[in-house]
């Protein structure tokens, strides 16, 4: 099969809806067109509304091995719906690949449902097709009766590119973007650019960061004279603003994962950053803690990641509500064991890119309940929707969905 565009995408296509795997984990070639990543987000960010339509429009259901077939048509569909590209040139490329395939047989196929997609263009584009899962849609529906078409359009739309710029550089005036008055150093940017075209990005002049991720570093408030835990910290946007806002701090970055790890030194180099030590370890076990407690720790816990949805669109393929059960168990066990490790007078911000209650502020209520030693201090930022614990934000044009806590130790 030749390497062109629509084959490519395929193969990311099929990576996650057949084999289920992140679409990050996708291995691109090193020149990857932008038309090859957007016909690959498009068609995972509306799977499940082209699904519908293109198995309505069969008879029966393809063999498994045959799989790739309806992938393709997939690709096709969403062409045709959602893309500026010409239809007929879609139609005309995409059935062609099915040689490629070495499937010709699938041709007539193809081409037969692809062309009824483009008859009944305008009668599907009015149907009403939030492009979720039923579990989650039906979640998202019950938590939010009052915003969840706006959670839905947020999560089917590509997100802006958000940098944080560091303050001692001054690359403000090369760039055309917003700014967001609750994140003082984020600037969204009008169009996205590559990051190699920004001025002295290699010398640390600014990260890609989401406004919503750039409020933990002031919320936590560190200080010149902290030990500050960074747990689950790759890949490293957290950890390096700590260190911008306190850099004679003393910051313990801590991460799971070996590669993930190799991010975070790749940007603490980048920054040239001094005050950060790794450690590899799990967040919810102490065999990597030495012993001293911490001013303040950070937990960006692991989560659902249903905040950012708009960004990671295979995650409405590849997460399952069994999922957020493993997901609730985890946090708290990383919340007890971080607590033990804090000191008296001492601050743990929680922090989730989920929009999920019991992730959320279920999970905080709980925690409350069973440690008497914490009290929550309230998160007075015009930013997000008031919660029972913490603040929510959901996904808007801004910010990406996002949760903090602010707990306090008590002496």
């Amino acid at each position: 099969m030749e390497n062109n565009t629509r084959v490519l995408a395929l193969k990311a296509i099929i990576w996650v809806v057949l084999e289920k795997k992140s679409l990050s984990a996708f291995a691109y070639p090193q020149e990857v067109s932008a038309l090859t990543k957007s016909l690959v987000f498009g068609t995972i960010r509306f799977y499940h509304q082209l699904n519908d339509v293109v198995s309505g429009l069969l008879k029966h259901s393809l063999e498994k091995q045959d799989l790739d077939i309806h992938c393709l048509m997939l690709l096709g569909a969403y062409q045709i719906l959602h893309s500026n590209i010409a239809q007929h040139a879609s139609i005309y490329e995409t059935v062609n690949i099915a040689d490629g395939l070495d499937k010709p047989w699938a041709k007539k196929l193809v081409n037969a449902v692809l062309r009824q997609i483009q008859r009944d263009k305008d009668t599907i584009l009015t149907q009403t097709h939030y492009s979720h899962p039923t579990w989650l849609l039906k979640k998202i529906k019950q938590t939010y009766p009052d915003n969840f078409e706006q959670i839905f359009t947020q999560n089917n739309t590509q997100a802006p590119m958000t940098l944080r710029l560091h303050p001692q550089h001054n690359i403000d005036t090369y760039l055309d973007a917003t700014n967001l008055k609750v994140a003082p150093q984020a600037r969204v940017l009008n169009q996205a650019i590559d990051v190699y075209h920004i001025q002295d990005f290699d010398k640390g002049s600014c990260f890609v960061q989401d406004g919503s991720a750039q409020l933990a570093a002031p919320l936590l408030n560190p200080k010149n004279t902290d030990l500050i835990l960074d747990a689950c910290c790759a890949p490293g946007g957290k950890t390096t603003h700590l260190s911008e806002l306190a850099p004679l701090s003393k910051i313990v970055a801590l991460d799971s994962d070996a590669d993930r790890l190799k991010r975070v030194q790749e940007n603490i180099e980048r920054f040239n950053i001094k005050n950060i030590t790794l450690f590899q370890g799990k967040a919810q076990t102490q065999d990597w803690w030495g012993g001293q407690h911490f001013d303040k720790i950070l937990l960006d816990a692991p989560c659902s990641a249903t905040g950012v949805i708009r960004r990671h669109p295979d995650i409405k393929l590849l997460r399952k509500p069994k999922d957020i059960s493993a997901l609730v168990a985890l946090q708290k066990d990383i919340l007890n064991n971080l607590w033990t490790m804090l000191k008296p007078g001492g601050t743990l911000l929680y922090a989730t890119c989920s929009i999920l209650k019991n992730e959320n502020e279920d999970q905080i209520a709980q925690f409350l309940h069973n440690h008497l030693d914490a009290i929550e201090e309230k998160i007075t930022l015009d930013w997000g929707l008031d919660a029972t614990h913490g603040k929510q934000q959901i996904p808007c044009y801004e910010f990406d969905g996002f949760y903090y806590a602010t707990l306090k130790k008590l002496m």
